[in-house]
């Protein structure tokens, strides 16, 4: 984005991707509760770890920056949020949504299914 700082509703490009471990869990996912979203936590509940839920649960507001609409592997646009706060502080890196063994937060949908959503991310330039 360089200078410019991201709005509500800006997609800054390529920052956002998802394994194809975490694209099949969304796809999964999707088939039960219909359109999603993810939110990046800011280290609350779980950690940093990205909350996924139905699309509209969570609230997202002036405070949140879109980082991505996630396709490549999933078929439908799927919002990738985080605070402009946190953004600023990793504005220079790739996050990687991955899926690992173990139980997340009872907040996110993947947590019945004994995985959780993680981020992996790489410094990229601006």
């Amino acid at each position: 984005m360089g200078e410019e700082e991201a709005g509500v509703g800006d997609v800054v490009v390529g920052r956002v991707v998802l394994t194809a471990a975490a694209a099949d869990l969304v796809r999964r996912l999707r088939a039960l509760h219909g359109p999603l979203m993810f939110h990046q936590s800011g280290g609350c509940c779980d950690g940093s770890a990205p909350m996924c839920y139905p699309e509209g649960e969570f609230r997202t507001g002036g405070s949140d920056v879109l980082l991505a609409e996630l396709v490549d592997g999933v078929g439908e646009p799927v919002g990738f949020w985080m605070s402009r706060s946190q953004y600023e502080a990793w504005a220079h890196t790739r996050l990687i949504v991955d899926v690992v063994p173990g139980r997340g937060s009872g907040f996110s949908l993947e947590a019945p299914e004994g995985v959780r959503f993680l981020i992996r991310s790489r410094v990229v330039d601006a």
